[in-house]
């Protein structure tokens, strides 16, 4: 019985790590993102790591997406997004909207 739980444990700890959803990562520098337009497949929850390389603090906002987070200066955050049928979805840096501008591309 030991044996099986011990089984079971191992099998529990190799396979979660395959169903982790993919990251993908995007800076925010001179109140730009880069890269400004990523790339995921359909149907797929995809972990977004923001790093805001700035000093100043920025949103990351999404109305498509249903998504916000401030980021603050020299830190990074984390948006969830999807899974999302096929399409492109903007999103923009909420305190500098002129520069701060991306697209989620689902294909």
């Amino acid at each position: 019985m030991r044996i099986f739980i011990l089984f079971i444990i191992c099998l529990m700890l190799t396979v979660t790590p395959l169903f982790a959803a993919p990251t993908i990562n995007i800076a925010i520098r001179h109140h730009l993102f880069y890269p400004s337009t990523v790339e995921i497949p359909v149907d797929t929850k995809v972990k977004l790591l923001i790093d805001n390389q700035d000093q100043t603090a920025e949103e990351f906002e999404s109305y498509e997406l249903n998504r916000e987070k401030v980021i603050p200066g020299h830190s990074k955050g984390v948006v969830f997004i999807g899974p999302l049928p096929a399409g492109e979805y903007p999103f923009f840096g909420e305190f500098f909207p002129k520069t701060a501008q991306g697209k989620v591309i689902v294909k």
